[in-house]
């Protein structure tokens, strides 16, 4: 037996639109904003038509920022600086009370960011090769 057709519109709602304000908000934190933005308007778009138009612009930007994020060794070095000052960010955050917003709720989630901006750039980084290699033959 399934759910009724209000109920999963309702559903799908609350999950888009939790996606795309975690991915706006990433848009000026660290975090993969643009993709979650993404990920959300294909959810929205999946049962409401009307969003469709906004997801290939946003596709497109996305695949874009995620190929320049690896379009060159200073870049690729850059991005995994910046994972690995989350993940220590993240350590220090839970371990250590006197910081502001101290715990691990705050940690966790600093960790949780650098390791979806690892796998977003090992992603990245395949998707280049792949169009290069393509590209090559």
């Amino acid at each position: 037996m399934g759910i009724g057709k209000p109920v999963k519109q309702a559903l799908i709602l609350i999950a888009g639109i939790i996606l795309l304000a975690v991915g706006i908000a990433l848009l000026v934190l660290p975090g993969p904003g643009l993709l979650l933005v993404l990920a959300g308007l294909l959810v929205l778009a999946s049962e409401f038509p009307a969003v469709e138009k906004y997801v290939d612009p946003i596709r497109d930007r996305a695949m874009k920022a995620a190929e320049d994020s690896v379009s060159s060794p200073l870049r690729i070095a850059g991005s995994v600086l910046a994972g690995l000052g989350l993940l220590a960010a993240g350590i220090v955050w839970g371990l250590v009370p006197g910081l502001p917003l101290a715990g691990w709720s705050s940690g966790s989630s600093l960790i949780l960011s650098g390791l979806i901006l690892f796998a977003l750039l090992i992603w990245s980084y395949k998707r280049v090769q792949a169009r290069r290699s393509a590209n090559a033959e």
